[in-house]
């Protein structure tokens, strides 16, 4: 096994690229950042190290790009996306194995994330051939109302370390569809997915420019120049809502156009009459996807108290059951967490829900082991004022409270800033349907702990931000529209 295991990442470190891509072509620097395997505890690659002067050339790049690129048939957007498509299927292997070096998820999950992120580019190739406007006669001038769509223009795309594949296709593909150019300014704990990306659109034929990629140690200094610059039209930003409010106030400085896809606390409701089998499994789902490392992972589980002692022995024995390791090897089903500082954050909020009166069921330590690992945790009778009630988790921790009346689970679920995902389980659609109703958040998921879809519009309320990715509305961050009227 570990000779296959050592292959595999020999056969991830020959295809990577690790300078800036700037106008088409890769660019060593003299200072790098090196990219640490958290299963291992260790650096396995140095990547470049952009300057601000550099991510300037990168935005340079885009502009001179952008006519050409915006004057590109929609037709021949498509095909180049689809050709993007058909490569990433050919290496889904190898960009799966990378991200499981570079952020800790399993073989099988990264799989998954190829998919699925793959799926991003496939679906904005056919929204590409739909951009349309309209005409009208305006009814008190009589004159011709004539609309088109175009694009913003050159977009700044930030990508956080979970999804690294995932976040950057549903930036950037329909940013191309839309006929923009783009700066991308991944996260430093997991750029390489990003960069590999990048080689994939140079091999599908990308015109020079259309695409730049930066990675970076000093992420302000590097996109503040690019923020405060009056060619930059857009920013799309995933990631945590402090840095989010922050760029926010960046981008009023020049009225920019903003997507922000920001923090989460998913709540579980778990209703009287749900069928705890379908729950526990959508429990689990919603909970360990990507290690629990993710905006819409369930942060909240929300029981009624007449079957609260099921479900925790259930799931309970779920999480328990999880086999915990570097996620190369085919019996692991949870790898690490990205860095020491987040397991510190995890178990740090067990600690805080025990200490208020939580009990934990399974789990709750650290693994004495190198790499970032810690076991899968089960803490019941969380009690009001516990920090995991109102702060994000990103791990594998599932807290469980109990309710009894349909309005307090409401209220409990409510009881956050954020507003991204909920789920909620009841053999009752017309009961889950209400409770959905009433629930403050972007995208609900009844009887299912998974809501991510291409073809479904992705975004929160709140504090979780603004603007909504995938479906038909996610084409729509990357364009304007522009108003002709016309005599008759």
């Amino acid at each position: 096994m570990s000779d296959r295991i050592a292959q595999l990442e020999q056969q991830v470190l020959e295809a990577l690229p690790k300078g800036l891509f700037i106008g088409g072509e890769w660019i060593e620097t003299s200072s790098t950042i090196p990219v640490e395997n958290p299963a291992k505890g260790a650096p396995f690659a140095e990547i470049a190290d952009a300057t601000p002067e550099q991510a300037v050339l990168a935005l340079d790049a885009a502009c001179d790009a952008a006519a050409s690129w915006a004057a590109t048939k929609p037709r021949e957007r498509a095909e180049l996306l689809r050709r993007v498509f058909d490569l990433i299927n050919e290496r889904k292997d190898i960009f799966a194995a990378l991200m499981t070096m570079e952020m800790g998820k399993t073989f099988n999950e990264a799989l998954g994330e190829v998919a699925y992120g793959n799926e991003y580019v496939r679906w904005f190739s056919e929204q590409t051939c739909r951009i349309a406007g309209y005409n009208s006669i305006a009814p008190a001038s009589g004159k011709r109302i004539l609309t088109e769509k175009v694009p913003v223009g050159p977009v700044l795309a930030i990508t956080p370390w979970n999804f690294p594949l995932a976040m950057a296709t549903r930036k950037i593909a329909p940013a191309l569809a839309a006929g923009c150019t783009v700066v991308v300014k991944p996260a430093k704990l997991t750029p390489l997915t990003t960069l590999l990306f990048g080689k994939i659109l140079q091999e599908a034929g990308l015109p020079a420019g259309v695409v730049n990629i930066i990675t970076t140690n000093r992420s302000g200094a590097t996109t503040g120049p690019l923020i405060s610059d009056p060619r930059m039209r857009k920013i799309t930003f995933t990631g945590s809502t402090e840095v989010g409010v922050g760029l926010l106030r960046q981008a009023a400085g020049r009225v920019l156009r903003t997507s922000m896809e920001l923090g989460g606390n998913a709540p579980v409701v778990v209703l009287a009459d749900a069928d705890l089998d379908v729950a526990v499994q959508g429990a689990m789902d919603a909970k360990m996807r990507n290690l629990g490392e993710a905006c819409t992972a369930g942060n909240r589980f929300i029981v009624h108290e007449s079957i609260a002692d099921e479900f925790t022995k259930r799931f309970t024995e779920r999480m328990a059951a999880q086999t915990v390791g570097y996620g190369l090897d085919p019996a692991t089903n949870v790898g690490p967490l990205i860095d020491n500082d987040q397991r510190s954050k995890v178990l740090e909020l067990i600690q805080d829900a025990v200490d208020k009166g939580g009990k934990i069921t399974t789990g709750g330590n650290r693994l004495d082991r190198p790499g970032y690992f810690m076991q899968p945790t089960v803490v019941s009778d969380i009690q009001p004022g516990a920090r995991v009630l109102t702060e994000e988790i990103f791990g594998p921790f599932a807290p469980i409270i109990t309710f009894s009346t349909e309005q307090e689970a409401i209220d409990i679920a409510n009881g956050t800033d954020f507003g991204l995902a909920a789920y909620v389980f009841s053999n009752d659609l017309r009961t889950a349907m209400r409770v959905g109703d009433g629930i403050e958040t972007g995208m609900v998921g009844i009887n299912t702990g998974v809501v991510s879809d291409a073809a479904a519009p992705f975004g929160g309320v709140k504090m979780s931000g603004l603007g909504r990715e995938g479906s038909e509305l996610g084409i729509e961050e990357y364009l304007e529209t522009k108003y002709y009227a016309l005599p008759l």
